[in-house]
């Protein structure tokens, strides 16, 4: 439980994750009453910011930049070339695409597959980076 709610920061950042979970699950649940697909894209996307900001600030990821370049203190807990940040690059460019569909897009049909991908990039990101951060614990 230390790995989730250790200190203010990390039970932040896990209680957020749930309640975006819990957001997309509850859209994809309801999906057939749901009018404005760009609305709930908007809020996954600013929502989704925050989160990882709140998720890089946990895992050092500032530290492990700063180490990077000039060593002069101790890294986070995953280095700059591993596979948990690759795929978190990964995962932000599927969602930035997503962001910049959505806007385009032109039938609320379209919309919500653009939420489907975005809602992907999120999830990507959020396994991979708590499966990384268990096998570390280990």
């Amino acid at each position: 439980m230390k790995l989730y709610l250790g200190n203010m920061v990390t039970t932040v950042t896990t209680l957020m994750i749930v309640s975006l979970v819990g957001f997309v699950g509850y859209s994809i649940g309801n999906r057939s009453s749901i009018n404005f697909w760009g609305r709930r894209s908007l809020f996954v996307l600013a929502y989704g910011l925050v989160i990882c900001c709140f998720a890089a600030a946990r895992d050092g990821l500032d530290k492990t930049i700063q180490y990077t370049i000039d060593g002069s203190c101790n890294p986070g807990i995953f280095s700059l070339v591993s596979v948990p940040n690759i795929v978190g690059c990964v995962g932000a460019a599927i969602i930035m695409i997503a962001a910049i569909a959505t806007p385009i897009a032109k039938s609320q049909h379209m919309r919500e597959i653009w939420f489907y991908v975005m809602s992907g990039g999120v999830m990507l990101k959020i396994v991979v980076m708590e499966i990384a951060r268990i096998i570390q614990m280990f």
